[in-house]
């Protein structure tokens, strides 16, 4: 497991723009990416970009659809258990997270990074769908928002559960389409309540801004 207690989110910038490359000629070729909305996404500043969850490819996917700055990831902590993985985790700036713990050390680093400023990825539903659903978010989502005051980038995938769902062994070349819809602001949230009580409302709403991304209406 990784010590999170020690771990800085930052990117080593040549290695996360090579990944960035490789990543996005593999996507446009293979799948056929097609980014939509990008303009959505604040150029500076603290934002959280939440995305439904279905595939292995959905990190890349999200990365490589905005390349104004670096996006840091928060990703499972058995990524970082072979030598390689640590050191390339490390460099692309992802947020190591123990899942099934609530793991408050990996919370408390994204909030810092969102303070300072810098882009983070997350997916509120927490683990890959296995029905190409979308699921309720949980309920991390909504104490990183308030305790940040970022705002929320909502942002959609399609095609990657076809591609490559949990449990394949095969990427189909499969069409990938990712939407950003507009930010939710902290206006947004507030007019929902704050505190515990309301984590769960600001996950809900994120969920259904996602959804209206899925059903095609601009958010």
């Amino acid at each position: 497991m990784t010590d999170t207690g020690k771990h800085e989110v930052m990117a080593d910038m040549r290695v996360y723009q090579a990944s960035t490359r490789v990543f996005k000629m593999f996507l446009l070729i293979w799948h056929r990416l097609r980014i939509n909305g990008v303009e959505n996404i604040p150029e500076r500043g603290g934002v959280l970009i939440a995305s439904n969850h279905a595939s292995f490819l959905d990190p890349p996917v999200v990365g490589v659809g905005y390349r104004g700055r670096p996006v840091h990831f928060m990703a499972r902590d058995t990524l970082w258990n072979s030598r390689f993985g640590k050191w390339w985790m490390d460099k692309v700036g992802c947020i190591p997270v123990s899942r099934g713990t609530g793991d408050m050390k990996a919370l408390k680093l994204t909030i810092k990074a969102l303070k300072e400023g810098k882009a983070v990825s997350m997916f509120p539903e927490g683990t890959r769908t296995e029905d190409g659903e979308l699921q309720e978010a949980k309920g991390g989502i909504g104490f990183i928002i308030e305790k940040s005051g970022c705002v929320v980038v909502p942002a959609y995938i399609d095609g990657t559960f076809k591609a490559h769902p949990k449990g394949s062994k095969w990427i189909k070349p499969v069409k990938v389409n990712v939407t950003y819809g507009k930010p939710i602001t902290q206006e947004d949230f507030q007019a929902l309540g704050s505190g515990r009580e309301a984590y769960e409302k600001h996950a809900a709403l994120i969920m259904q801004r996602i959804a209206d991304l899925k059903n095609g209406k601009s958010t």
